[in-house]
């Protein structure tokens, strides 16, 4: 078992709430309530600026020219087409570009930002892997996609080949850097790891009032 394996598999009960949680059922089937969509896309639109500063951070801290160009390619795609998601949802849903972000987001940012601020490669890329494979693996059903593009092309954006090849990316990296870091960096990359999963799971949450 690879290093990101063994910290999915130590999250597992936590990681597999959030995946299969009532949101991302509700999504699939088409049948989520406009205003729980609102408020969720609400929040999640919060984590652009800081998701984008914290894949800036890893074209900076990486070490190889291969995932640097990895890297700096899927920060286009955030900066690009997920902002113009979000753009088109918010308007449909007649939800303000910005709200005050409830505790979990809060707490999203506030690891983003630790992640960024430390300069540490190891640290950036374990955040960035529970972001992105927690969702690749809800946005992964085997069932036919919801027909209205607001549902469907959140999916889309969390899905497909390139989307996978990225966290597979993600993961490689984590299991790379991890095999030759000492015993407290395998540590903290453990704690963030958890952390990250625990937010995931309580964003969810924070959908419902």
């Amino acid at each position: 078992m690879s290093f990101a394996e063994h910290l999915r598999a130590a999250t597992a009960s936590t990681w597999d709430a959030a995946v299969g949680h009532r949101f991302v059922a509700e999504l699939w089937a088409g049948t989520v309530d406009d205003a729980v969509l609102a408020r969720y896309l609400a929040q999640d639109a919060l984590f652009l600026d800081r998701f984008v500063a914290l894949l800036g951070q890893a074209v900076a801290s990486a070490d190889r020219t291969g995932p640097r160009l990895a890297i700096a390619r899927q920060l286009g795609t955030v900066a690009g087409e997920e902002d113009d998601y979000f753009g088109r949802a918010l308007a449909r849903l007649g939800t303000p570009p910005t709200v005050e972000p409830l505790a979990p987001t809060q707490g999203f940012l506030d690891l983003m930002d630790e992640a960024r601020r430390s300069g540490a490669y190891a640290d950036v890329l374990t955040v960035l892997l529970v972001a992105e494979w927690l969702y690749l693996d809800w946005a992964s059903r085997p069932q036919p996609s919801p027909r209205d593009w607001l549902h469907r092309e959140w999916i889309d954006l969390h899905r497909g080949s390139a989307f996978a090849a990225w966290v597979e990316l993600l993961r490689t990296e984590t299991d790379r850097v991890a095999a030759h870091a000492d015993a407290a960096t395998r540590d903290r990359m453990a704690e963030l790891f958890t952390r990250a999963v625990d937010l995931e799971l309580a964003f969810f949450d924070a959908a419902y009032p």
